[in-house]
């Protein structure tokens, strides 16, 4: 998730637009949670209409056609229906055959920039069935909302400590406003949030593994923002996109979960990783 730079003094105008970030973050947050709760096909709905703006504003940044936009949108919402359909797997293969295809189409037509939208469909399908498959699992709605709360902690806590210590930055080529100090602040919150959320939750594993676990979580998180962050640079923009006014585009504000949400799904696809999250193989019976 962008962020102003860290080392630079607060100003009016700083404060004023730091504010009016936190009331879209929280607005985003309070209707994600929401429909989190609710499940079914409201979750799903918002998951489709989520990726479907990922992958609409990753298609804009690489001048990828309308048709071509509109034929990737179509294959997330297959995929998703799929996944909402308890066919995790016909819906992976599904993202398999597209990218595939418009791989093939794209090599048979000479057109460099379609290949992205392979590229594309990976980078919002992936998350897309990950979130969906995992709110359907026993304690699906906790899992989810660990997942979430992990990216949260881990950007928050990252930009705080960023702005407080300041000192040197882990890649000014890519990202200059990134510090070692935030990142560290980020995994020491994505840890802490990890221990208190699963002694709320009842999870059984110990606080030295919810630690560790929320940490390299949060590890995960920098790095969606990192390459995010790269991919911008590469197209010469500033935000991924305009939908949340002066506050970027929705790639802008999932740049971390992405990663995080696929990681945690793959993790708990099988059975020894699952039960260091739900201290149970029933969960996947």
């Amino acid at each position: 998730m962008a962020a102003a730079d860290p080392g630079a003094a607060p100003t009016q105008a700083g404060r004023s637009n730091l504010a009016s970030r936190v009331i879209v973050g929280v607005f985003l947050a309070v209707v994600a949670i929401a429909d989190i709760w609710i499940g079914g096909p409201a979750f799903t709905l918002m998951i489709v209409a989520g990726v479907a703006i990922v992958l609409w504003e990753w298609c804009a940044m690489h001048g990828i056609p309308l048709p071509w936009r509109i034929a990737g949108i179509a294959t997330l919402s297959g995929a998703s229906g799929l996944a909402h359909l308890g066919l995790a797997l016909q819906a992976l293969a599904l993202l398999g055959g597209a990218i595939l295809l418009f791989i093939l189409l794209s090599a048979a037509t000479r057109a460099a920039g379609k290949r992205w939208l392979s590229t594309g469909l990976l980078y919002a399908g992936l998350p897309a069935v990950a979130l969906i498959w995992l709110r359907q699992q026993p304690d699906g709605f906790a899992l989810v909302m660990w997942t979430m709360g992990v990216v949260w902690a881990t950007d928050i806590f990252a930009y705080f400590a960023g702005r407080a210590i300041g000192g040197p930055k882990i890649w000014t080529a890519i990202s200059p406003n990134k510090t070692w100090a935030g990142l560290i602040g980020g995994m020491v919150a994505a840890a802490l949030f990890s221990i208190l959320f699963g002694r709320f939750s009842g999870w059984p594993q110990t606080a030295l593994a919810m630690a560790l676990i929320g940490a390299l979580l949060a590890i995960v998180a920098q790095i969606g923002d990192f390459f995010e962050s790269w991919l911008k640079r590469r197209a010469g923009v500033k935000d991924s996109g305009t939908l949340l006014g002066g506050h970027g585009g929705v790639m802008d504000r999932v740049d971390g979960l992405v990663p995080v949400c696929v990681v945690v799904a793959l993790w708990v696809s099988l059975q020894a990783p699952a039960n260091l999250v739900l201290g149970t193989t029933e969960a996947l019976a």
